[in-house]
């Protein structure tokens, strides 16, 4: 199925309704098309909620990205973007555990080093030696002229999860 970057992103945006708030950007200066938001506590507790034995919280800021031709410069430009924008987001304390970002380059092509470097791409980092969580970069790129999906190493189950939602037959819901 040959799909344009909106047909795509609002199938995407359709899956991602389910589990994540989204926010749709409407603004004709930046490519980011949507971010979605993902927020889970996890806990356990005796007989009270006050006499909690340990808790977790962790959540992820999955930006959506629309270019036409995606450049290495341009990809840098938008990775670091996301990356300082995302961080700021970040709750990290006591009861943190991890932290994703996830930005998702939707293009009609691109070349062949920005795809490099997307690949090669590893950018984490821990909190108070680890005793507030982590934080890991997920990325991944749609490359619609020819379907290529790729992510980098922390964003391969990413890439995976796209071409289950644009090349599946059908998704839920749809007829």
């Amino acid at each position: 199925m040959h799909y344009t970057r909106e047909a795509a992103i609002e199938r995407l945006l359709r899956s991602f309704s389910s589990c994540y708030n989204i926010q749709l950007v409407e603004d004709d200066q930046t490519p980011i098309t949507a971010r979605c938001d993902f927020f889970e506590h996890s806990g356990q507790y005796v007989i009270s909620k006050k006499a909690e034995l340990w808790s977790a919280d962790n959540e992820e800021f999955l930006y959506v990205l629309s270019i036409p031709h995606l450049t290495l410069e341009l990809y840098e430009q938008w990775r670091d973007h996301v990356q300082a924008e995302a961080m700021e987001r970040i709750h990290v304390g006591p009861g943190h555990m991890a932290s994703y970002i996830t930005p998702i380059f939707i293009c009609d092509t691109c070349d062949e080093a920005a795809r490099k470097a997307l690949k090669k791409c590893r950018i984490y980092k821990s909190f108070h030696f680890s005793l507030h969580g982590w934080m890991d970069h997920h990325t991944a790129l749609v490359e619609l002229s020819t379907g290529q999906i790729d992510g980098n190493l922390g964003g391969r189950h990413t890439a995976k999860i796209l071409k289950k939602v644009l090349y599946s037959q059908t998704l839920k819901g749809e007829s």
